[in-house]
C-alpha cells in the first residue's frame, strides 16, 4: 500500500512537473520578430530594396532628404494610404512626391508589393 501511494505522489509530481514546463515555455515563447527586408530573400523584399528603399530606407521606415522633404514610414505609425486599393492606387501612380512605378513594375508585381507592405512591413494580414 505505501508502494502505491509512493508511485502515485511520483506519478502526480512528474505531471505537474510537465505541466509546469509546458506553461513556462508557452508564456516564454518568443513573438516573431521584426520583419527585415534587409535579410529576406524574397522576390517582394527584393524589389523593395530595387525601387522603395532608395526613398522609403532600407526597412521602409522613412527619412529626411537633403532638401529637407520627409519621406514616409511605411511601416510604422498612421498611413496616408491605408487599404489596398489606395496603396495600389499610389505605387503605381504615384503622387505627393512620389513617382509612377506603373511603368517598370508589372500589375501583378505591384499587387504582390501591396500584399508586403499589409503583411511583412505593417503586419496586418
Amino acid at each position: 500500500m505505501i508502494e502505491a501511494r509512493a508511485r502515485m505522489v511520483v506519478k502526480a509530481a512528474a505531471v505537474i512537473l510537465y505541466v509546469s514546463l509546458l506553461g513556462a515555455a508557452c508564456f516564454n515563447a518568443e513573438k516573431p520578430g521584426r520583419y527585415s527586408v534587409t535579410n529576406s530573400k524574397s522576390y517582394e523584399a527584393s524589389l523593395f530594396r530595387q525601387n522603395c528603399a532608395i526613398c522609403h530606407g532600407p526597412e521602409g521606415e522613412g527619412k529626411t532628404l537633403d532638401d529637407g522633404r520627409a519621406i514616409p514610414n511605411i511601416r510604422d505609425g498612421e498611413h496616408k494610404y491605408k487599404t489596398d486599393d489606395a496603396i495600389y492606387d499610389h505605387i503605381a501612380n504615384g503622387g505627393n512626391g512620389m513617382v509612377p512605378f506603373r511603368g517598370q513594375l508589372t500589375d501583378r508585381e505591384i499587387k504582390m508589393m501591396v500584399d508586403f507592405v499589409q503583411r511583412d512591413l505593417r503586419q496586418v494580414r
